[in-house]
């Protein structure tokens, strides 16, 4: 222990003589250990931020969507189809479903006076806004009536609402959309950047089946989506197993053949979620890894030189009966000393950096305590990885030819 002691002074005396060499030496392990920090907390950033983007779309949803069939081996021409039927029939039977949400979909424009703006336009059924949580700010939204009477009347999102509006209150003003005049009933709450980074409040809401009649005409009660809200999260994959015999049954799908409908959970998509992040967060830190095998190849670089430099020193050291032993641990500790203190140089920056991002990004972003705690023994390993070569050299030195050195 007293010759560790005695190395480690030395070494923090061999580098104050030689500051500036020091200094530039640490900024490489300093960058590496800085940047595995940073990228360890973006990516448990990263995850915590689309994990709560997938559970704002609900825990207990299921989407079903219509899926392309083959027949005799080549792909069909028409896709499968799903109807407003489809849905109200697994409503009625699915014990385990408390409500189903129809959906079309597709970009238009939306004119008011001397206002024009292209929104996305999406024709649902009124259980669609609680499944989705679409809460109403102002006014409130269409009625059964309006809905079978496929009434000209939509509810805007509040983007589309300032676009077209701007200050003023929309609530039973007059829009056109492809020439016909809908009445505004409603604005919706804020909801913010969806998942994908898409606006959720650019958008106007009108009853299906006056979106198929007006906007986009499809076959009678074709809808694009089914969006299905299971009783509770636990009865999810027993809502999917009921909602998959009543299609069968309905589409006359024989056992074995293939299904024209695909049901995702929000489970399947928190999976995936997990499995892109995680993939993200590995070739980040394997980048950052990278970065530290540069700071320890600058260690080995500096330590070689001390060696040369102090070749003399050595040779006196071991001829007054220092050990091999003696010089390696000599120069070993010096090189962990460098890279430590680099290494938690590295921390500070790194957690000051975390806090200003999460601050910047908006989300739940601090210093991860296992994070440290790895970067720290990760700097320490690369001291002791790049500094052994120079050290073995320096304690392998013949003690007479280091002494006729000038």
């Amino acid at each position: 222990m007293r010759a560790v002691l005695s190395a480690f002074f030395t070494a923090i005396s061999a580098l104050g003589r030689n500051k500036l060499r020091a200094v530039l030496t640490l900024l490489g392990i300093l960058i590496g250990t800085a940047a595995f920090v940073i990228v360890w907390a973006l990516g448990s950033g990263a995850s915590s931020f689309i994990g709560g983007k997938v559970s704002d779309l609900g825990s207990n949803l299921l989407y079903i969507f219509p899926q392309p069939t083959q027949a005799s081996g080549a792909r069909g021409k028409a896709s499968g189809r799903l109807t407003e039927d489809d849905g109200k029939a697994i409503e009625r039977e699915a014990v385990s479903v408390a409500g189903v949400a129809d959906f079309n979909s597709t970009m238009g424009q939306v004119v008011a006076g001397d206002k024009n703006v292209q929104t996305e336009i999406d024709g649902v059924n009124i259980p669609y806004f609680w499944i989705r949580k679409f809460e109403i700010d102002k006014g409130t939204i269409w009625t059964e009536t309006d809905a079978s009477a496929k009434s000209k009347v939509c509810v805007l999102g509040p983007t589309v609402a300032a676009n077209v509006f701007g200050t003023e209150d929309p609530i039973g003003r007059t829009i056109r959309i492809n020439r016909a005049p809908y009445t505004v009933l409603g604005v919706t709450k804020a909801r913010g950047s969806s998942l994908f980074g898409e606006d959720q409040d650019d958008r106007l809401f009108m009853p299906i089946g006056s979106f198929r009649a007006r906007v986009m005409p499809t076959p009678p009660g074709h809808v694009g989506l089914l969006m299905a809200a299971a009783t509770s999260e636990e009865t999810t994959s027993r809502a999917k197993r009921q909602i998959e015999g009543i299609l069968h049954q309905r589409h006359g799908i024989r056992e074995g053949a293939p299904d024209d409908f695909q049901i995702r959970t929000q489970e399947d998509l928190q999976e995936t979620q997990r499995s892109i992040t995680t993939y993200l967060q590995q070739l980040l830190i394997g980048i950052a890894a990278v970065s530290l095998v540069v700071g320890g190849i600058g260690i080995m670089n500096i330590m070689l030189v001390s060696v040369a430099e102090r070749t003399r020193e050595i040779g006196i050291r071991l001829s007054i009966g220092a050990r091999e032993n003696d010089i390696l641990v000599q120069f070993l500790v010096e090189a962990v000393v460098l890279s430590l203190f680099g290494g938690t140089l590295g921390m500070i920056v790194g957690s000051a950096i975390i806090v200003a991002l999460g601050r910047a990004l908006g989300w739940s972003m601090t210093p991860d305590v296992w994070s440290l705690l790895f970067a720290s023994g990760i700097s320490g390993l690369v001291g002791v990885a790049f500094g052994f070569l120079p050290a073995r050299r320096a304690a392998k030195l013949d003690p007479i030819e280091a002494l006729r050195v000038e």
